[in-house]
Order: structure tokens, then C-alpha cells, then sequence
């Protein structure tokens, strides 16, 4: 039997919002365990966290990688934030640098420390792919069980992969994006059909002052309907509204969830690259459970 130390940690936790928990197994080398027991923990975890963080050196380089109950995913921004605030907070070497770096998959990722400032951690999001969607607006709404005409611009739709290939879909009101209720098996088909990993649904019409935005995040193909809180998903909206001059990259505070009144918060960040600039998505994170987990 192997003890691994575990941490359920809850990311983007804002006032009484519940924030988006991830599961941390902390190893000591890539070869701890194999990617087998990996998915086969995650599945165990399965409807207690979304995704599970597996956390280790190598090449002295701290790595992740992440797992939900269905597969292997390629960027898990709560995930990252849940780890990384964790780690540099509880770490008076790390709490010192402003900048650190990480890799996840084949890719370097920056990480601002913003702690003592912000409470907040920020990340940055892999360079934008921008796809091609080949769903029209009544297929979308179909799929997500809207009428159609719900959705604000049908020419503002977009597809983009920022970590994750993400459906970005304008609706016209709060009050319709909170009504927002999609059969799981039936967005899920849609979604792999059309490859996409996430869908997001977006408007400008808020509850709290300060924030710009309210968004929900659908995953169905990652084994469950809906992301209380994304970094990946809302940083695809970033690199979105920077493309349709939308957001001139200074900090932005956007709503997650289904709560009117208690929703999750995700701050962005553009740099100022002339060239091709960078999403950062930031939060905070709560540490919830923390002991061991016995892998037989």
C-alpha cells in the first residue's frame, strides 16, 4: 500500500462562494505511480473533485499533469491555481519571487505571485488557437436546451483552445444564462461530434458591482455538466475579447456560476506584447482537506 499526501483544495473561493475543488497528490518522482492508478484515483475521486492535480519535480522543474474520472486533460486552470497558490504560499522561498515557472505537458508556464498584493496567484494561459466552429447558433442552442434566440449575436459565436478547445456563446441576460439547464448525455454528444472540450456561455449583465462579465463553463465530455470556476475556459474569453477589441488587457474581473448572488471570481490579465499577448487568469485558493491518500 502506498500514502500519498493529498489536499482537497478549493480555487477562486470568493466570500461565500464554494469555488471549484481540485484533488493534489503530491509525488516524489514522475514514476511515483503509473498513469493507470492516476486515472484510476480520479475516478475513484469522482463527484468530490473535477479533476485531480498530480504534483512532482522534474529536471527540478515543478510539473503537472491532470486527470478527470473520464481521461487525461491537456490544461486545468483551477487545478493549477489551486496547486500553485498552495505551494508558493506555504513556501517562504517561492512567497519571495514575483515570477515562477512550471510546466505542464510540453509547455513552459508562467506563474505571477501575487499574494501579498492580491490574494491571488495568476497564470499564464497557453497562446490562443483559433478554430473554426462548425455548429450554427440553432444547433448551439439546441444543444444547450435555449431558444434560439437567447443567444445575443449568433455572428459573435467562437471557437478558440487556450489549454482547452472552447465554444464561447453570447446570451442576452443574466436571467437567461442562470436559466441555462443542458441535458448531460445530449451536450456531451454534441460536443464530441464537434470536437469541442468546453463550451462557455457569456453576458454582460452582472450581479456584483466591479465585474465586467458573468459566465458558466459546460464539460460534459470530462464526466460532469458543469465547471463552477475556469481558468481555462474564461481565459479563451480573455484572448476572445482582446481579438474582438473588446478588453484593452487591464485587470478584469468576471462571475462564474449559477449563484445570482454568490458567484466565483476570476480575475484576467493581458501583458503588453506587441506581438502576440498573453492571457493570465488569477485566484485564490482554500485548503479543505488535507491528509493522505491510500493507493492499494
Amino acid at each position: 500500500m502506498q500514502r500519498l499526501r493529498f489536499k482537497k483544495i478549493d480555487a477562486f473561493v470568493f466570500n461565500r462562494s464554494s469555488g471549484n475543488p481540485a484533488g493534489c497528490i503530491y509525488l516524489d518522482d514522475p514514476e511515483a505511480i503509473t498513469d493507470e492508478q492516476m486515472q484510476q484515483i480520479a475516478r475513484e475521486m469522482a463527484g468530490c473533485v473535477s479533476e485531480v492535480v498530480y504534483m512532482y519535480k522534474e529536471d527540478e522543474v515543478t510539473t503537472l499533469r491532470f486527470f478527470s474520472s473520464e481521461c487525461e486533460v491537456a490544461f486545468c486552470g483551477h487545478g493549477t491555481i489551486a496547486a500553485m497558490y498552495d505551494l508558493v504560499k506555504n513556501d517562504i522561498n517561492l512567497l519571495r519571487n514575483p515570477i515562477l515557472r512550471i510546466r505542464i505537458g510540453n509547455r513552459e508556464i508562467l506563474v505571477r505571485n501575487e499574494i501579498a498584493g492580491a490574494d491571488a496567484v495568476f497564470i499564464s494561459a497557453p497562446s490562443p488557437v483559433m478554430l473554426k466552429a462548425g455548429v450554427d447558433a440553432d444547433a448551439v442552442a439546441a444543444a444547450l436546451r435555449i431558444p434560439p434566440g437567447e443567444i445575443a449575436d449568433p455572428m459573435a459565436i467562437s471557437f478558440i483552445n487556450a489549454g482547452l478547445a472552447t465554444l464561447i456563446v453570447p446570451l442576452r441576460s443574466l436571467t437567461a444564462l442562470l436559466a441555462v439547464h443542458p441535458d448531460q448525455q445530449n451536450l456531451k454528444d454534441f460536443c464530441t461530434r464537434n470536437t469541442i472540450e468546453i463550451i462557455l456561455i457569456h453576458t454582460s449583465e452582472v450581479a456584483m458591482a466591479g465585474a465586467a462579465y458573468r459566465t458558466r463553463v459546460f464539460a460534459p465530455v470530462f464526466g460532469y455538466l458543469e465547471d463552477p470556476a475556469t481558468g481555462s475556459g474564461n481565459a479563451a474569453f480573455g484572448y476572445h475579447l482582446l481579438t474582438s477589441k473588446r478588453w484593452d488587457g487591464k485587470l478584469l474581473t468576471i462571475e462564474q456560476g449559477r449563484s445570482r448572488d454568490h458567484p466565483n471570481i476570476i480575475r484576467l490579465v493581458s501583458d503588453a506584447s506587441e506581438k502576440q499577448r498573453t492571457v493570465f487568469f488569477g485566484g485564490n485558493a482554500v485548503v479543505r482537506i488535507e491528509g493522505e491518500y491510500l493507493l492499494q
